[in-house]
């Protein structure tokens, strides 16, 4: 599914109702817990961590019940949060031994919208763009944003000759998918710097590309370049010998978008707020603890990483890749309208869509209160 089409889907009645019940309640919630420290390296690191989760959170909710929660996440740096809270316990210990995870990953976001609009999947960390789209197309009824999880981790790479935008007329450019947060910003700076995309009038082709998929092309010279997110920006510059032509943190107000949130089906946070809440405090304190414990974190990142693709980083990649991933439980807000319009602008959106209620940030920031950390705004 991409931006290209705007489908139309049935709204569900009375579920703007159901989401403030769960906002109100939300508030009342205690949440208290402490992130264990835990040291060493390497593999070693990972099987500390694992053995090191932070406590459980005590919640006002009544349990639903055994559950099974299926959460979406992609085998990329920039999604480093499911791929250590799921590795380390932290997920396991706010959850609950009700809550089964089931795990689901995906290349690009507008797979997970599909999966999104089938029930396949209950919650998903996604990037910004599909996550507006699955807003737009379901009416505003089936999507919400509770958190933020990354900013920044986002590079267009592309062969060493080609050192200004100029250069770009004419050759074959990647991203992960039509319609998804990479693909917009591609798409969005060639045409603000006079070298648009075909399908904006330009000569540039856009060739939507698996991540792995685009570093074997550009590795061969079938691509001249490729918009992607870590850890595929360093392995184009260090396996495929490009270099960054564009770092998308230089495109935004202080350095920061968002590259990765944190959505829910609307219909699951309405029958399982508990769930949800507990969720949403397992991604707050996963952010924290990656903030606090960074090799560690690499090392867990890198297993989860070999697990899901049967192959490790080299230790050279996730050490470069990694510092230029800032992550963050704020969505930011600002980013998420502004890709959203850049969509529109580029007519993969029909409409410039009012996403106010989009954001349930009143779930996290009650979360947050009761860390006795600041809340997120817009």
């Amino acid at each position: 599914m991409n931006l290209v089409a705007h489908l139309s889907r049935p709204s569900s009645n009375g579920t703007n109702q159901a989401v403030n019940k769960v906002v109100i309640l939300l508030l009342l919630t205690i949440v208290a817990s402490t992130v264990v420290a835990c040291g060493g390296d390497d593999a070693r690191e990972a099987s500390k961590a694992t053995k090191n989760a932070t406590g459980a959170s005590p919640s006002e909710f009544s349990d639903s019940g055994p559950i099974t929660l299926h959460l979406g996440y992609f085998a990329n740096v920039t999604h480093a949060v499911p791929l250590v809270g799921l590795n380390n316990g932290i997920f396991s210990q706010e959850l609950g031994a009700n809550v089964t995870v089931d795990g689901k990953t995906f290349n690009a976001g507008p797979d997970v919208i599909t999966a999104i609009f089938a029930g396949e999947l209950d919650a998903s960390y996604i990037g910004q763009s599909p996550a507006v789209n699955g807003f737009v197309q379901s009416d505003g009824n089936d999507v919400r944003i509770l958190s933020g999880a990354a900013s920044g981790g986002a590079a267009l790479v592309v062969k060493p000759e080609i050192t200004e935008p100029s250069q770009l007329s004419g050759k074959r450019i990647a991203s992960p998918q039509l319609g998804n947060t990479q693909d917009i910003a591609l798409r969005n700076w060639l045409k603000q710097n006079g070298v648009a995309a075909e399908e904006n009038g330009g000569d540039v082709s856009v060739i939507p590309t698996a991540n792995a998929d685009a570093l074997t092309a550009f590795k061969n010279g079938d691509l001249d370049g490729a918009w992607a997110p870590e850890p595929w920006v360093t392995r184009l510059v260090q396996e495929g010998g490009g270099h960054i032509l564009v770092d998308e943190k230089t495109l935004w107000p202080n350095g920061q978008f968002a590259t990765t949130v944190l959505i829910v089906r609307t219909e699951f946070l309405s029958d399982h707020p508990d769930v949800v809440q507990k969720l949403v405090t397992a991604n707050v304190k996963t952010v924290q603890w990656i903030k606090d414990h960074s090799e560690e974190s690499k090392a867990l990142v890198n297993q989860q990483i070999e697990a899901i693709t049967s192959k490790a980083l080299p230790k050279a990649v996730i050490d470069a890749a990694f510092p230029n991933v800032e992550f963050t439980y704020d969505p930011i807000q600002s980013s998420v309208e502004t890709a959203a319009k850049q969509a529109h602008d580029l007519g993969l959106l029909q409409e410039n869509p009012d996403l106010a209620d989009l954001f349930a940030l009143d779930i996290l920031n009650a979360v947050l209160a009761k860390q006795g950390l600041a809340p997120v705004s817009r």
